[in-house]
């Protein structure tokens, strides 16, 4: 009898999650057969990973800017300038610091700015 029992709990608990797929979304498809089937929807996320990538990038961009247009020294020093203010104001110093990639943009920047 367990072997029964553990056969129905394994058919229990395929059908709650089969459940709980659909209840997000699904669509009606037809079988070669005839029979219609409900397939589950993909859950798509709310932010798509082009609009992360885009703000990434465009944050970057914007780093560069402002160390191509103002020069390091200047940059540093704003930099550091935050480093000094509130806990909200260090956190964008972290951020805002000058890394390789932001050099580097800077530095191609300057090449086709100047």
């Amino acid at each position: 009898m367990t072997g029964k029992q553990l056969e129905f709990d394994q058919r229990v608990t395929r059908l709650n999650k089969k459940h709980q797929k659909l209840s997000r979304g699904y669509r009606a498809t037809m079988r070669s057969d005839g029979l219609v089937v409900m397939k589950p929807q993909r859950v798509r996320s709310a932010v798509p990973a082009r609009v992360l990538l885009m703000c990434v990038v465009g944050f970057f961009g914007f780093k560069a800017f402002l160390l191509s247009h103002l020069g390091p020294s200047a940059y540093d020093t704003r930099v550091d300038a935050l480093h000094q203010g509130t806990a909200v104001e260090q956190a964008g110093a972290w951020i805002m610091q000058a890394d390789p990639v932001t050099a580097f943009f800077a530095t191609q920047l300057n090449k086709v700015m100047f």
